[in-house]
């Protein structure tokens, strides 16, 4: 029963009783029909609704701001009068409405809704909540449908050019650029079984006595690295952080279409990846998850990686670190979400880009860096 039943079925009772206590007849018959009218209430909901329902959520994963909608396929099974529900999904906790019309009998109909999804993260959703009202609205009965499903909301993905050709690096160590075609060996390591015998290197392996591997490289696919600077410090707002994720996830997502070798870093450390094969799924998938944190880290590009490398940071950041980390490269980026001073400068060999969002920072890397 509602609140509302409680107070008609007590008030009700209390009225009946004195009623009949002091003998007043119409005190008596207000309070049986107020009593009366609340356990009818009550009997109009005991039974299920008379309805069958299913509910799917699609897709899965959504970039942020993006489209994801929940289907409410409901059908009436009663062969006479209409049914009148409402119902409530959850999301990560909070209450969504869902707006269901009135079905009238034998009806059948797709109620379609939005999951908000303007935060990253993983979220649970469901289960939904359908809410049938009794009589005068004196009580109500309930009934979940569907799973509790786990929606991932990844970064925007935002339009950026690509990566400066012709920016690898020579033998690891070396700090020369390779400008033209053909391969360049950029490391050697220990055989593993499913290698391609063809790029065994057998000067190496004579003279160690143990089978290695070339690991070659097309100058014109350089490896990108993106560091990331996820410690709170570094942010005076939040909404800077989710700008720098965006850059990110949209500079990755790039390269790797284009097939370059990529790798992300958080300077925390809590986030190292490397991905090749062409699937940005992955490196998405980890960018949803990433917070600020409060512990000061020390991460650094490896060696390997030394190409391309954009150090993305807010505008409190130690810029003098960023420049440090972003000059052992080849080709070195620091791209700083910041409201004031946006626009393109060098320091040392490395370019500085400051805007006061994501769309700003990959402007100027399309003006700035790509070509």
């Amino acid at each position: 029963m509602t609140a509302r039943g409680v107070t008609a079925l007590v008030l009700g009772v209390l009225l009946g009783g004195l009623g009949l206590w002091w003998r007043y007849p119409g005190l008596a018959a207000l309070g049986i029909a107020l009593t009366v009218t609340a356990l009818a209430g009550l009997g109009s909901v005991l039974f299920a609704a008379p309805v069958t329902s299913s509910r799917t959520v699609r897709p899965r994963t959504v970039q942020r701001l993006g489209v994801c909608t929940g289907t409410l396929e409901i059908t009436s099974v009663r062969k006479r009068f209409p049914v009148v529900l409402d119902g409530t999904d959850e999301v990560a906790g909070e209450p969504v409405p869902v707006d269901i019309p009135v079905l009238a009998a034998g009806e059948r109909t797709l109620v379609e809704y939005r999951i908000p999804t303007d935060r990253r993260g993983v979220w649970r959703v469901g289960p939904l909540t359908l809410r049938r009202r009794g009589l005068a609205g004196l009580a109500e009965s309930r009934t979940t449908v569907g799973e509790v499903v786990e929606v991932r909301v990844v970064p925007r993905v935002l339009p950026v050019r690509g990566l400066p050709s012709g920016a690898r690096r020579g033998q690891i160590g070396a700090d020369e650029r390779v400008e033209r075609g053909g391969t360049d060996l950029v490391g050697l390591r220990e055989y593993v079984p499913g290698d391609d015998l063809r790029r065994l290197h057998w000067a190496t392996s004579a003279r160690t006595g143990t089978l290695m591997i070339r690991e070659d490289a097309d100058p014109a696919r350089p490896h990108l690295a993106v560091l990331l600077d996820d410690r709170a410090s570094g942010y005076p707002r939040e909404r800077q952080f989710e700008d720098a994720v965006e850059a990110a996830a949209s500079l990755l997502t790039s390269a790797i279409a284009d097939a370059h070798p990529v790798r992300l870093l958080t300077v925390s450390g809590s986030l190292d990846i490397e991905a090749a094969d062409g699937d940005s799924g992955f490196v998405l998938a980890a960018l949803a998850d990433v917070a600020l944190v409060d512990d000061a880290g020390d991460a650094s590009v490896p060696a390997r990686d030394l190409d391309v490398v954009a150090v993305i940071c807010g505008e409190s950041a130690d810029l003098s670190a960023m420049l440090l980390e972003a000059g052992r490269a080849s080709y070195g980026v620091v791209l700083t979400v910041a409201d004031e001073g946006a626009g393109l400068s060098a320091m040392g060999s490395v370019l500085v880009v400051r805007a006061a969002d994501a769309e700003g920072l990959l402007r100027a890397w399309d003006s700035g860096v790509a070509r």
